[in-house]
């Protein structure tokens, strides 16, 4: 078991904007097996090769536990469309005593590639749609802080929690 420890806000890495990977990159394997070694061991419901240290376009997504769905897997993922807005409550593995309303889309439509190196597109509704637009925004350096509208009126911490606030961006 691979499980590796998640990068938490407000290491830098977390804003690197992570490169395309190829199917046949030796490394893939041991991405996606740390990556679903990792999921497994949190209580989230989607990761990004980047909360785990690799700079790579690999996304895992598993509603398993919550929907009874299947996991998904994307390398390389692409949202082609996306439509009806919504604002949900958030939060995120890498800054794990926080959450936050966050505008996101109900439904979307990616594209990428599987992990057997086929051409995957799928469309996602509700929860794995939001998932989907979360993990997509981590490859790109975007975290969910980024997009809540007022950070002072809206960002909570998460019960229990007794630490500082996060220095946040404007």
């Amino acid at each position: 078991m691979a499980v590796r420890k998640i990068i938490q806000y407000p290491d830098p890495f977390l804003r690197t904007r992570c490169r395309d990977v190829s199917p046949s990159d030796p490394v893939l394997e041991s991405v996606i097996r740390d990556l679903r070694d990792t999921l497994l061991s949190s209580p989230g419901v989607g990761l990004s090769a980047p909360q785990i240290g690799y700079p790579l376009r690999v996304i895992l997504i598993d509603l398993s536990r919550a929907e009874g769905k299947m996991p998904i897997l994307l390398i390389n993922p692409i949202i082609l469309a996306m439509d009806g807005p919504r604002v949900i409550r958030e939060g995120c593995l890498s800054i794990p005593q926080y959450t936050a309303n966050v505008e996101r889309m109900e439904w979307v439509r990616v594209r990428g590639i599987d992990e057997r190196g086929r051409d995957l597109e799928l469309t996602a509704t509700g929860l794995e749609a939001i998932a989907i637009q979360h993990e997509v925004d981590h490859l790109n350096g975007v975290l969910f802080i980024d997009r809540v509208s007022s950070l002072k009126r809206d960002l909570f911490r998460r019960k229990g929690y007794k630490g500082p606030m996060p220095a946040l961006k404007k």
